[in-house]
């Protein structure tokens, strides 16, 4: 997802959640459709978007109608919704009817903890964060509540706070309206990186990973996934973060032991990006260290764990 609609794609300066689009996401799927895919599986995560999944649907044929009939604005953010009316579905993809010959899998590996409205919805959580402004999250807010009671005609069930609606900046609306499971990360990764083997040796240490390391890490991210069931075997971890936010302390109950941020200094994002590199080196050597001067008086095994379902390496 975050590779058509990620919050990176768009310059800092630019960044308005109230016109971004999961438009393209919809033109990947409807490529993978068009190629005869019988299963697609979607990462969320990272995104820029606050559309509810809308321009996906319109990506694939779906019309969004206001009360006169008119059809709302293709690509144009979650602006658009609060002037909602009706959802028509006639046009969507062959392959995505309800009399389809073959019937396609759709799975979205996200973070089912988010919903879609309310005070943890996705404008008042994490519009701030994709550069909205209080104004831009009234707006949002309004959008999405509008979006998630037309959505219910659909549906046929009130999804505005159903476990992974609010995924991606609501994209799990969307992909619900297209019959997609929902699937939570700590499930995925263990199908398709047999997770739980990892622990089959037994690790002194575990260091992973995370953009950001604050209040809502615990909310269904994998770092506290991970920290968790390294604890159920044993092992210590360490987190290393790029920022270390509020709430941050929160981790601790997850049973991460500590935790440290990747930059030396103050540091722009590009710059932290830039550097990367040579920041996660100095922290390999860091987390090293503290374990060499730990407790333990044979050598310390490690394995470090990718966030975001990334690549695990001992």
């Amino acid at each position: 997802m975050a590779a058509a609609a990620g919050l990176r794609l768009v310059p800092k300066e630019l960044r308005d959640p109230t016109m971004t689009t999961t438009y393209g996401v919809g033109e990947l799927i409807k490529k993978a459709l068009d190629a005869g895919c019988s299963k697609i599986i979607i990462g969320c995560g990272d995104s820029g978007t606050s559309d509810g999944g809308a321009g996906m649907l319109q990506a694939l044929g779906v019309r969004l109608l206001d009360a006169e009939g008119k059809e709302l604005p293709r690509a144009d953010g979650g602006r658009t919704l609060s002037r909602l009316s009706r959802i028509c579905c006639c046009g969507i993809h062959s392959r995505l009817r309800k009399d389809a010959a073959e019937k396609v899998q759709i799975e979205a590996v996200c973070n089912v903890k988010n919903v879609l409205c309310g005070p943890r919805g996705v404008a008042q959580v994490y519009g701030p964060q994709k550069g909205a402004t209080p104004e831009q999250v009234g707006l949002l807010v309004a959008a999405l509540d509008r979006w998630a009671h037309v959505a219910q005609t659909v549906l046929k069930k009130d999804i505005s706070n159903a476990p992974g609606s609010g995924a991606s900046g609501g994209l799990g609306t969307g992909l619900l309206m297209l019959g997609a499971g929902l699937r939570a990360r700590s499930d995925a990764i263990n199908e398709y990186f047999e997770f739980d083997r990892v622990f089959e040796r037994k690790w002194d240490f575990v260091i992973t990973a995370e953009g950001s390391l604050d209040s809502q890490s615990t909310e269904g991210k994998m770092t506290t996934e991970v920290a968790r069931r390294a604890q159920r075997h044993g092992a210590q971890v360490v987190a290393l973060a790029g920022t270390i936010g509020d709430g941050a302390e929160g981790c601790y109950s997850a049973g991460i032991k500590a935790f440290t941020s990747k930059t030396r200094g103050p540091l722009t994002l590009n710059e932290t990006i830039t550097q990367m590199e040579n920041l996660l080196y100095d922290n390999r050597l860091f987390s090293n260290l503290m374990a060499q001067n730990s407790a333990y008086k044979s050598t310390p095994t490690f394995i470090s764990v990718a966030n975001n379902l990334g690549t695990i390496a001992a």
